[in-house]
C-alpha cells in the first residue's frame, strides 16, 4: 500500500509506529521522550485503534522505575507493552530490563538517546544512556533520522514479537526526536500484514493466568543458575537473521534497502567510518561531496547494535579499506575505548580486516554539533588513533581541527534561521511553517530548534531547510538564505547576519526608523549587509502585537512576514494555511486568541518595510560588542569573562577544553547571573513616588528580584545618581526611600504593577517601553552597594513582609519564566536564611532556573556568604539533602565537642562567655550565626595553644548551625521522590522541605502528576484527570512531629513569611507546600496575574492555607491552625479562568460538568474537614 507523506518529528513517528503494536503503555515523563507518550495518550483518547482493533491502555506511573515494573507486569500478564524514556529514566529501568529480557518477554522501549548527568545535567542527546544498558539482554536497534524511526520502529516490534527478545529502539534525543522532516507514514494495514499473529497468540498463551498457572521469578541456587542463564542463547543467536528478515519485509513493502549494517559510499573506499545515529546522515552528505571530487570514502551505518553480529559487519565493509574510524557518541572514562569501538575491534579480530588500523573517535556529547568539516577531518586523520570532534582540546590534544568547511548541502536547499525570545511563540510558528511547506508543496522539509537553558525569555534559534532534494544535514545552519531576528536587543549581542549567503534576506523586528537603524546597528552588521548584497527588511511586530492584543506573542506576525518575503507559496494560500495552523494551535485557548492570531497573520504580510541600504555602510567600522566585566570577586569575574560571556554570545562552541579545567567537577562560582544584563523585556516598570505607600509588595512578589526598595540615610541619598526619584521614608525621619529597578534584568512580567496598591486608585508603578527607562538602571546599581541603615532594620524586622524586602535577595535574575510562581518563594527564603542555607534541589523547573549554564542566580552577601546549592537527580533529592544534613551533624559535632571541652578548662572570661553563648544557641541557625562569630573572634584573640581551640578554628566553617533546605516541584514530591520525602520527614531530623506545587510536571511540558486536581487537562490526562489530588500535607501531618504548612503568597503575604520563619526555627522536619501558578495553567490575562491567581485560588476554596506546628501541643493548643477564610468566590468561576480547565468544557462539556462538580464537592468537603480539624 502506497504510504502518505506527512511532516512530523521523530517522537511523532515513533509514537505512530509503536501505537500499532501496543496493548498497554506504562510511562513516566522525561525530556525529550515525553511527546511519544503524550501522543499515545491523545490518540487513545480520540479512539485510534491499534492493529489488534483496540485503543491503547496508557498509565502514567510515579517514576521510570515504576513504569518499568508496570511494563514487566503487563508483559507477564500477556499484553504487548511499550514505554518511552531517556537518560536517567532509562537507567532507572535497568533492573527490570534484566528481568524482562531474562524472561524472554517481547516489550519495546523507545529511547530518545540522551546524555546521562555526570559533572552536570544535560538534557541533550548522546548515547551514554543506551550504552549503559547494553548488558541487560535487550536487543538494541538504532534509527538515524525521522524516516528511519518510522520504518525501523516496526522492525523492533515485529522482531521482539517473533523472536521473544525485548528491544530498545533508540534514536538521537533532540536531533532526531525533535527534528521535523517530511516522511512517509505507515498504514496500519501494512504493519498488521507483517505481524506474525500466531506469535502474538503464543505470547498471550504463555502469559501468567490462573486458568493455567505457572510460577515465574523464582530464586535459583549455584547448582543451576549458570546453566539456566545459558539456555537463552539460541534466542539471541537467532535475532540478527530474524531482524534482517523483517527488514527485508519492510524493504519489500516500501522499496528501501535496510540491513543490519548498511554501507554507503565508494565500492572501493579506502577510508571508512563506522557510526550510528543522526551523524550518519551528515556523513552521507559529506561522502556525496567528497565523491564528487574523486575521493574514495565510505560509511558503515550500525542498525542492530545488540546482538552485535560480526558476520554482518564484516560483509558490509569494502575489501579495499585501509583505515577504519569508529565514532562513539559517549565517553566512558577509564575504558580502553568507547563501546562501539571495542565491539568493532573484537569483531574484526582474526578476520580479513585483522591488520586494518581501527581509530577511535568521540563526538557529539550533549548534542554537540557534528558538521561536514568534522567528518572530513576524520577522513583526513592519519595521526591520532584516538580523537575527538567538534571541540578544541588544548589539554589532552585529542581534537581534530576543522580545516575544510565546504557547503555540502544540495544547491536546491533553502536554509533559514530565526532568532526568537523564549515563549514569544517563534518556535511554535516555525513548526507550523515547516509543516505548511512540507504538506502543501512537493518540497522536502526539515526543522530543528536550538535553545539556551532559560525557562522562557532565553534565546531560541529555529533552523529550517526545504528544497527539491532530500535533506540529510543533521547539523545547525551556518550558511543561510534567510535570517530573521525577532528580538531587537539581539542585534548587538549575536552574530546573525554573518550567517547569510550573498544575496540573502535579513528581517529585523524593531520599532526603529532609518535614522535609528543608523544608531542601533553595529558597524560590522552594516558592512556585511552592504558588502554581501543582503536584502534588508524591518517590521514592528511589537507595535502590531499590542494593537491586536497579543502583547509579546508576535510569532504569527513574523511568520506571515517570512512567507511574504520567502515567496514559497502564493500569498493568499500561505495566509490561509497559516490561519488554519493558528486555529489548530490556539483553539484550546479560546476563540478570541484564534481571532487575534488571524488578524496578526493579515497584518504581518502587510507591514514589512524594505530598507534601502546606504553605500556608506560598506565602510562602517567594526565595533567591539564584548564587555569585560569587573568586580570585587575575582573568581566570578574570571568565570564571566572566560566562559559565561562566550556562552551568552552564542560562541560557547568555540571555547577550548582548557577554559574548563578549573570547573571540571561542574562547580560554578555563585552570583554570575548579575553580569548577564540581558535587556529582553519590551516594557519595564517605572516608579512614581507620588503614589507610593512604601509597602514593598512589588519587591516581595518580583520573580527575578529586579525591583527592590532602597532605604538611605541623608549621606547615601545625597550620593544617589543625579535625577533619582526618592521620597521621605515613612516613620523614619532623616531617611529617604526609593524603589530601584534593574531594567536590564527585568523580564517585563508586570507582576509588580499588578500587586501595587497605590494611592486613591492610582498605582505607583506603570509599565513603560524599556528604551525610556535605561537611566533607572543607575539607581539600581547604586542601591545594591548600600547597606540598609540599622535604624531601618531595627524598626522593620526581617520577619515581616516589609522588613524582609530590605534584606538582600540571594536569588536574583534567574532563568525563570516571566511572572514565575515559584521564584518569589525561593527568593524570600534566601532573604530570610540565605547566608546560612544549604539547598538540595530536585531536577525540574527549580533546578533549571536555579542552576543552568552559564549563569548562577544564587549569589552571596557582602561577607561572601550565601546559599550553597546543588542538584543530584530527580528521584533522590530528599535523600540528597538529608545526606547534607548528616554531614553537617557529623562535622559540626566535632566543633561542639571541642567547644564543650574547652568550656570546662577555659580561664579567659571573653572566651568562656563566647563558648557559653555558642553552646546555648547551637540549635538555632538565626541566633547561632552571631554567637559563632563571637566565639571565633574570641578564640583568635586568645594566645592559648589548646588542641580544642585549634580544632574549632580549623573547622570554623562547620561551626555555626546551618539551615538545610530541600527544594523541588510536585512531580518530585508527590510522585518520583515521594518515598524519599516520606522517609526524610519520618526521620525527625532538622530539615526543611519546600515544594513548589504547580500541579503538573512543569519542566517537561505539563504532564499530570498526583498533585494535578480533578478535571484538569494535562499531558497524560487529555480527557481531564478523574481522581482527586493527593493530600501530601495530610500524610505528613499524620506523623504528628512534622511542621506542615500550605501557603499561597498572593493570598496572604503575612502567612507566607510567618510560615517560613516558623518552619525554619522548628527543631525537626518541616514541609511547606507552596501554590505556584505556571504558564502551563493558561491563566487568563497571563502570568502578570500570578499573585492574583493565588489569591483567587484561596478565596474560591480551590487552595487552603494552614499551618501544623507540633510545638503548640506542648502549650496545650491545637497544633493545626487554619489560615484560610470561608470561600467567597465561586469555585467554577475560578477554574474557568484557566485553559487547563476551560479547555475541557469546550471539548467535552458533559465530562467537564461531571468532573468539575466532583472537584467542587471535594474542595468543599476538604475545607469542612480542615475547619473541624482546627476546632
Amino acid at each position: 500500500m502506497a504510504r502518505k507523506m506527512k511532516t512530523m518529528d521523530g517522537n511523532t513517528a515513533a509514537a505512530h509506529v509503536s501505537y500499532a503494536f501496543t496493548d498497554v503503555a506504562a510511562i513516566y515523563p522525561i525530556t525529550p521522550s515525553s511527546p511519544m507518550a503524550d501522543y499515545t495518550d491523545m490518540w487513545a483518547t480520540q479512539g485510534r485503534k491499534n492493529i489488534f482493533g483496540h485503543e491503547v491502555v496508557l498509565s502514567e506511573m510515579q517514576s521510570e522505575a515504576g513504569a518499568a515494573g508496570a511494563v514487566h507486569g503487563s508483559l507477564e500478564a500477556g499484553a504487548l507493552t511499550t514505554t518511552y524514556t531517556a537518560s536517567q529514566g532509562l537507567l532507572l529501568m535497568i533492573p527490570n530490563m534484566y528481568k524482562i529480557a531474562g524472561e524472554l518477554l517481547p516489550g519495546v522501549i523507545h529511547v530518545t538517546a540522551r546524555a546521562v548527568a555526570s559533572h552536570a545535567l544535560s538534557i541533550f542527546g548522546d548515547h551514554s544512556d543506551v550504552y549503559a544498558c547494553r548488558q541487560t539482554g535487550f536487543a538494541m536497534l538504532c534509527s538515524s533520522n525521522v524516516q528511519e524511526v518510522m520504518d525501523l520502529g516496526a522492525v523492533a516490534h515485529l522482531t521482539a514479537i517473533k523472536g521473544r527478545v525485548p528491544f530498545v529502539h533508540f534514536f538521537d534525543g533532540f536531533r532526531t526526536s525533535h527534528e521535523i522532516q517530511k516522511i512517509e507514514v505507515w498504514d496500519y494495514e501494512d504493519l498488521a500484514d507483517m505481524c506474525d499473529m500466531e506469535a502474538v497468540d503464543e505470547f498471550r498463551r504463555r502469559a501468567l493466568n490462573p486458568e493455567h498457572p505457572v510460577q515465574r521469578g523464582t530464586a535459583q541456587n549455584p547448582d543451576v543458575f549458570f546453566q539456566a542463564r545459558e539456555a537463552s542463547n539460541p534466542y539471541y543467536d537467532a535475532i540478527p537473521e530474524l531482524a534482517q528478515e523483517y527488514m527485508d519485509k519492510v524493504n519489500a513493502k516500501i522499496g528501501t534497502d535496510y540491513k543490519l549494517f548498511n554501507y554507503y559510499g565508494a565500492k572501493d573506499a579506502e577510508r571508512v567510518i563506522i557510526a550510528m545515529g543522526s551523524v550518519c546522515d551528515t556523513i552521507d552528505e559529506t561522502i556525496d561531496y567528497l565523491a564528487a571530487n574523486g575521493e574514495k570514502v565510505g560509511l558503515v551505518k550500525v542498525r542492530l547494535y545488540r546482538p552485535f553480529s560480526a558476520k554482518h559487519l564484516i560483509d558490509a565493509i569494502p575489501d579495499t579499506v585501509k583505515t577504519i574510524s569508529v565514532l562513539d557518541r559517549t565517553k566512558e572514562p577509564g575504558a580502553l575505548g568507547e563501546p562501539l569501538y571495542l565491539d568493532v575491534v573484537a569483531a574484526l579480530k582474526g578476520s580479513k580486516f585483522d591488520q586494518v588500523p581501527v581509530l577511535s573517535g568521540r563526538y557529539g556529547l550533549g548534542s554537540k554539533d557534528t558538521t561536514p568539516a568534522d567528518v572530513i577531518a576524520v577522513y583526513r586523520n592519519t595521526e591520532k588513533p584516538k580523537f575527538t570532534l567538534g571541540i578544541v582540546d588544548d589539554v589532552t590534544n585529542l581534537s581534530l581541527p576543522r580545516v575544510e568547511n565546504p557547503n555540502t548541502t544540495p544547491e536546491s536547499t533553502i536554509s533559514c534561521k530565526f532568532w526568537g525570545l523564549g515563549a514569544d511563540g517563534t518556535v511554535g510558528a516555525n513548526k507550523n511553517s515547516i509543516k505548511i511547506i512540507g504538506d502543501h508543496t512537493d518540497m522536502y522539509a526539515q526543522a530543528y530548534f536550538d535553545y539556551d537553558s532559560k525557562k522562557s525569555g532565553g534565546v531560541t534559534i529555529s533552523h529550517l531547510r526545504f528544497g527539491k532534494d532530500p535533506i540529510k544535514a543533521t547539523y545547525l545552519i551556518n550558511k543561510a538564505n534567510f535570517v530573521a531576528c525577532h528580538m531587537p536587543a539581539y542585534i548587538r549581542k549575536y552574530n546573525m547576519v554573518q550567517d547569510l549567503k550573498d544575496g540573502g534576506t535579513f528581517l529585523l523586528n524593531c520599532s526603529w526608523n532609518k535614522e535609528e537603524l543608523e544608531t542601533h546597528l553595529p558597524g560590522q552588521v552594516k558592512a556585511y549587509i552592504a558588502k554581501h548584497n543582503i536584502k534588508f527588511y524591518t517590521i514592528d511586530g511589537f507595535k502590531i502585537g499590542k494593537e491586536i492584543g497579543l502583547g509579546g506573542r508576535i510569532n504569527t506576525i513574523l511568520q506571515s512576514a517570512f512567507f511574504k518575503l520567502a515567496n514559497i507559496i502564493p500569498a493568499e494560500d500561505a495566509i490561509q494555511y497559516m490561519k488554519d495552523a493558528a486555529t489548530a494551535s490556539y483553539s484550546k485557548k479560546g476563540e478570541d486568541v484564534v481571532r487575534m492570531n488571524h488578524e496578526a497573520i493579515e497584518a504581518g504580510a502587510k507591514n514589512v518595510v524594505e530598507i534601502e541600504v546606504p553605500a556608506s555602510w560598506a565602510n562602517a567600522d567594526i565595533e567591539d560588542l564584548t564587555e569585560k566585566v569587573t568586580g570585587d570577586r575575582a573568581d566570578v569575574v574570571e568565570y564571566v569573562n572566560t566562559i559565561q560571556s562566550a556562552i551568552n554570545s552564542q560562541t560557547g562552541n568555540d571555547l577550548p577544553v582548557s577554559a574548563f579545567t578549573k570547573y571540571a567537577d561542574g562547580t560554578l562560582p555563585s552570583g554570575s547571573a548579575a553580569y548577564e544584563k540581558r535587556g529582553v523585556a519590551i516594557d519595564v516598570p517605572s516608579w512614581n513616588p507620588d503614589n507610593c505607600i512604601q509597602c514593598n509588595f512589588c519587591s516581595y512578589v518580583c520573580p527575578h528580584a529586579c525591583i527592590r526598595p532602597v532605604a538611605m540615610d541623608e549621606s547615601a541619598a545625597a550620593n544617589a545618581p543625579e535625577g533619582t526619584s526618592m521620597m521621605d521614608m515613612t516613620g523614619m525621619p532623616g531617611h529617604k526611600f526609593a524603589i530601584s529597578i534593574s531594567v536590564l534584568d527585568c523580564t517585563g512580567c508586570g507582576s509588580c504593577v499588578n500587586v501595587c496598591p497605590g494611592k486613591k486608585g492610582e498605582k505607583a508603578l506603570a509599565m513603560k517601553p524599556i528604551e525610556s527607562q535605561f537611566e533607572a538602571q543607575k539607581m539600581f546599581d547604586y542601591g545594591v552597594t548600600l547597606d540598609t541603615p540599622k535604624a531601618v532594620s531595627d524598626k522593620f524586622k526581617e520577619t515581616t513582609v516589609k522588613g524582609s524586602q530590605f534584606k538582600q535577595p540571594l536569588l536574583e535574575f534567574s532563568g525563570a519564566c516571566a511572572g514565575c510562581g515559584e521564584t518569589p518563594y525561593a527568593k524570600l527564603v534566601t532573604q530570610l536564611f540565605g547566608d546560612r542555607m544549604y539547598i538540595a534541589n530536585a531536577t525540574g523547573c527549580s533546578s533549571i532556573w536555579g542552576g543552568s549554564s552559564p549563569a548562577s542566580p544564587y549569589t552571596v552577601n557582602k561577607e561572601g556568604k550565601g546559599p550553597a546549592w546543588a542538584n543530584s537527580l530527580f528521584e533522590d533529592n530528599a535523600e540528597y539533602g538529608f545526606g547534607m544534613q548528616l554531614a553537617q551533624r557529623a562535622l559540626r559535632k566535632r566543633v561542639i565537642d571541642s567547644a564543650e571541652n574547652l568550656l570546662e578548662k577555659a580561664e579567659n572570661t571573653d572566651v568562656k562567655a563566647a563558648l557559653e553563648k555558642y553552646l546555648a544557641t547551637k540549635d538555632s541557625s538565626t541566633e547561632n550565626a552571631s554567637a559563632t562569630k563571637e566565639m571565633i573572634t574570641a578564640l583568635e584573640a586568645c594566645d592559648c595553644n589548646d588542641p580544642d581551640k585549634m580544632n574549632i578554628l580549623k573547622n570554623k566553617d562547620f561551626a555555626s548551625k546551618k539551615s538545610q533546605w530541600i527544594f523541588g516541584g510536585d512531580g518530585w514530591a508527590y510522585d518520583i521522590g515521594f518515598g524519599g520525602v516520606d522517609h526524610v520527614l519520618a526521620s525527625g531530623q532538622d530539615v526543611n522541605i519546600l515544594v513548589f506545587d504547580t500541579e503538573v510536571y512543569s519542566n517537561t511540558g505539563g504532564q499530570s502528576s498526583k498533585a494535578t486536581p480533578t478535571g484538569a487537562i494535562a499531558q497524560f490526562a487529555a480527557a481531564g484527570k478523574e481522581v482527586k489530588k493527593k493530600d501530601l500535607a495530610a500524610i505528613a501531618m499524620s506523623y504528628g512531629y512534622v511542621y506542615v504548612a500550605q501557603i499561597a503568597q498572593g493570598a496572604d503575604y503575612n502567612q507566607c513569611v510567618k510560615t517560613f520563619v516558623e518552619a525554619e526555627n522548628y527543631p525537626g522536619p518541616s514541609l511547606i507546600i507552596a501554590y505556584a501558578p505556571c504558564i502551563n495553567h493558561g491563566i487568563k490575562g497571563g502570568m502578570k496575574g500570578a499573585q492574583t491567581e493565588e489569591k483567587k485560588a484561596v478565596q474560591s476554596g480551590y487552595w487552603h492555607l494552614f499551618r501544623f506546628d507540633p510545638r503548640r501541643v506542648e502549650e496545650g493548643k491545637n497544633p493545626f491552625q487554619l489560615d484560610s477564610k470561608e470561600p467567597t468566590l465561586d469555585y467554577k468561576d475560578f477554574i474557568m479562568g484557566e485553559v487547563r480547565y476551560n479547555r475541557l468544557s469546550r471539548s467535552n462539556p458533559e465530562r467537564a460538568q461531571e468532573l468539575f462538580d466532583k472537584a467542587e464537592k471535594d474542595a468543599k468537603a476538604k475545607y469542612e474537614a480542615l475547619v473541624k480539624k482546627a476546632e
